[in-house]
């Protein structure tokens, strides 16, 4: 029987309702909501998805302010323009469009977003707090992983779980979040041998391993819940150019209980959360730091 396919667009859409009752809420008491985006340079998919941010915060109500910087910007110019958005307090949110150029350390930089102001949960600060069950803003993506959870009404506690590939941004925090909640967790990478082997016995399969396809119906246990966080375009036979997750969809969807399909799986929850997270940002600026170190 093919698995039941979640409706990712569907969810967003509920959480963007949901988070346009929070921005009015918010206003309400005084608090507004701004996110501001930092693009280096003009490449164009970079400035499309740039303008698709604006169009989802004016949705919900969030006040969005665009600044594209010289694409020449050094390591330093990006540090010295991050900061003056950390101590400007009318920003609520920022958010880092990547790649950065040639040469800028990716990670420095992202570690000079203001953890309280960093919507995409991407400073190591942040990340790190994942591990304690604390954290300020979580990475979008896991957050997306557990919505989806919640949203299909799968209970983690006690599930064997397998998270395939475990990057700083959705592998590893899915697998801490899992951990948390008392599922039983392997986490698989490259080095894992008999990947299948690993794979079989899990209730819950998360692919984040950025491989096209990597997931064949043979990895999957019956009935599983498999979670698709893999985007990636490759060019078919006829040369047409198309969006494909980690998971083999066609044969895998024959195998799992349920599934996120790619495109319009993961990716959409995603963008929500970010806006849901703009949001949360903003409260709890107004609410008060703890001390970061």
């Amino acid at each position: 029987m093919p698995a039941q396919i979640v409706d990712g667009k569907a969810l967003a859409a509920s959480i963007r309702s949901q988070t346009a009752q929070q921005v009015q809420e918010l206003r309400a008491e005084g608090i507004h909501v701004r996110l501001d985006a930092v693009l280096v340079g003009q490449d164009d998919a970079a400035v499309i998805y740039a303008r698709s941010q604006q169009t989802r915060c004016r949705e919900v109500g969030i006040d969005y302010h665009f600044h594209a910087l010289p694409a020449d910007s050094t390591e330093r110019d990006l540090r010295t323009f991050l900061a003056d958005l950390n101590r400007d307090p009318s920003v609520t949110g920022v958010l880092l469009n990547l790649p950065l150029p040639d040469g800028v350390d990716t990670a420095a930089v992202q570690y000079g977003i203001d953890p309280y102001k960093d919507v995409e949960g991407i400073n190591p600060a942040n990340i790190g707090f994942v591990f304690y069950d604390c954290p300020i803003i979580a990475p979008c993506t896991a957050l997306a992983v557990m919505e989806i959870l919640r949203h299909t009404g799968c209970d983690p506690r006690g599930l064997e779980a397998a998270i395939v590939g475990q990057g700083a941004i959705a592998g590893r925090p899915t697998t801490l979040f899992l951990l948390q909640q008392l599922a039983t967790v392997t986490a698989c990478h490259e080095a894992t041998k008999d990947l299948a082997a690993r794979t079989r016995h899990a209730d819950l399969l998360v692919v984040a391993a950025g491989v096209p396809n990597l997931i064949r119906a043979e990895h999957v246990k019956p009935g599983a819940l498999v979670i698709d966080v893999g985007i990636n375009r490759i060019t078919s036979a006829d040369g047409k150019r198309r969006i494909v997750g980690d998971v083999a969809f066609d044969e895998v969807s024959e195998v799992a209980g349920t599934i996120t399909p790619v495109p319009g799986g993961v990716g959409p929850v995603t963008v929500a959360i970010l806006m849901r997270s703009a949001v949360e940002a903003a409260r709890k600026q107004h609410a008060g730091r703890r001390p970061i170190s």
